[in-house]
């Protein structure tokens, strides 16, 4: 019998709020000693009120909108009961029955084919604390409890079961991650645990005469260990079936070190958590025109903006698609397109940016471990490093020269050009020396191309920038060597 696989995803994001979801806290706690960003609230003391973050349901509601979710106008929250040690009350308050949004949708692009992924709901609850495990120096291992991330708010995004492959499963984190950062939600930091996810994965045969039991899977901190640890659960599943053997309902954590998933709990039910309402907080009645009011605030999202910028500036759907992967880095581009002048942008100036951005910007940013929001090279930097090829100034050689050096110091091109002296070389009298040394001392590829090999050319003009340092014009130095020749 053959099987397909069905993945369903359960995405965590912390929101970008000032306070935590229900206290004053701060939630700026990533550097700070632990339990220092308590109080009697966030650590669930006897007799204490909470009372909701307003910005946190704002920013549910937006992420909810941008997923073309429908947005109920009466919900309420709950409390989910749990004996967890990083849950000193001993109940998490979310919401269970009449969350904030429900069914909607995102789509997404693979193989070169789109697929709509439903989404079931999106909801607004605390975060939990987080256990250090420790090893004392006879060998015994405990875990210590720190508070400060107890009550940050947290927003959960559960995908329908539509998934059908790890390859999709990851195409879907990456398009969902992207979204929060371009709305401004999320810090979408992995490894910080800003963005956290839990799949549930499972195998049906192919005709849907038979369905198998549903696996959770945990403590995966990247894209890629979301696809190895679902792509490992898949064929694990699979052996099982093939080999005769019962599969579970059960949570397993992925072990990223071994490349497994692990068996940690069988996997609870709805009514493990007994969730009631919760008593403490009033029931939340959202107007229509709010929500409108919300609608008609939300930015230009992912893929609008990079089908924009395919018609806009002409670009391919690839460069379109790195460039607007962050908003960041599609405000930048957008901002050195608006220095150009007309002609410039209707010259190929788009492409000129896309292509310095997508390479040695971006290689740059990458050897650094830099964002685009920390480069000391500005768009005003980029356009007037270009105006100077256009006006036959820099070479691209030379113009890479300059681009670092501009990344390094945050000097102007224009400056970097002057004191450095990597203008072209333009006249055919400095060049010819060079020529004749190139031809004297590569007898051999001047003679091949004497006889009709166009590749040799090729060789002694790059001969020829070596020895002018990239300052000679490119074009100028093969018709003066065909001359020559």
């Amino acid at each position: 019998m053959k099987y397909e696989t069905v993945i369903g995803l359960e995405v965590h994001a912390q929101l970008l709020t000032s306070s935590k979801m229900f206290c004053r806290c701060r939630t700026d706690y990533a550097n700070s000693l632990p339990n220092t960003h308590v109080c009697p609230v966030c650590l669930g003391m006897p007799g204490v009120l909470p009372s909701i973050n307003g910005q946190a349901v704002q920013f549910t509601v937006m992420t909810a909108l941008a997923l073309n979710c429908t947005i109920p106008e009466f919900s309420k929250f709950d409390r989910k009961n749990y004996p967890y040690p990083d849950l000193m009350k001993g109940y998490q308050i979310s919401q269970y029955d009449v969350p904030l949004s429900h069914d909607g949708w995102l789509e997404i692009e693979i193989d070169g084919r789109k697929k709509k992924v439903g989404i079931t709901r999106v909801h607004l609850e605390e975060d939990v604390a987080k256990l250090l495990s420790r090893t004392d120096p006879s060998g015994e291992t405990y875990s210590l409890v720190d508070a400060n991330r107890a009550g940050v708010p947290l927003m959960e995004i559960v995908s329908d079961p539509d998934l059908s492959s790890p390859d999709e499963a990851r195409v879907y984190l990456m398009r969902l991650h992207s979204l929060l950062r371009y709305l401004g939600v999320s810090t979408g930091n992995m490894e910080e645990g800003s963005f956290r996810c839990d799949a549930n994965i499972s195998l049906r045969s192919v005709d849907g005469q038979q369905s198998f039991p549903k696996v959770e899977v945990k403590n995966m901190n990247s894209f890629k260990s979301v696809y190895l640890a679902l792509r490992y659960e898949e064929d694990r599943q699979r052996r099982v079936i093939e080999e005769g053997g019962s599969l579970i309902q059960e949570t397993r954590g992925w072990d990223d070190d071994k490349g497994i998933t692990v068996a940690q709990r069988s996997k609870e039910y709805a009514h493990d958590y007994r969730y009631f309402p919760e008593p403490d907080l009033p029931p939340l009645t959202l107007s229509p025109e709010w929500v409108e009011g919300i609608r008609s605030g939300l930015p230009e999202l992912p893929v609008a903006r990079r089908d924009r910028f395919m018609v806009q500036y002409g670009l391919s759907a690839y460069d379109a698609d790195l460039l607007t992967g962050s908003r960041d880095f599609a405000d930048y581009f957008e901002s050195c397109i608006g220095i150009a002048s007309p002609e410039q942008a209707a010259g190929g100036r788009a492409k000129a940016v896309a292509n310095w951005m997508l390479g040695e910007l971006l290689r740059l940013l990458n050897v650094e471990g830099a964002g685009i929001s920390q480069s000391k090279i500005t768009p005003q930097h980029l356009a007037g490093m270009l105006d100077l090829i256009d006006r036959g100034i820099l070479s691209t050689t030379l113009a890479k020269q300059v681009f670092e050096e501009m990344f390094n110091t945050g000097g102007q091109a224009a400056e970097i050009v002057a004191q450095k002296g990597l203008t072209l070389i333009s006249g055919a009298e400095e060049i010819a020396a060079v020529i004749d040394q190139v031809l004297r001392d590569n007898a051999r590829a001047a003679a091949d191309f004497r006889g009709g090999k166009e590749q040799a050319l090729k060789f002694l003009v790059g001969q020829v920038m070596k020895g002018t340092k990239g300052r000679a014009k490119p074009d100028l130095v093969g018709r003066l060597i065909r001359e020559k020749v």
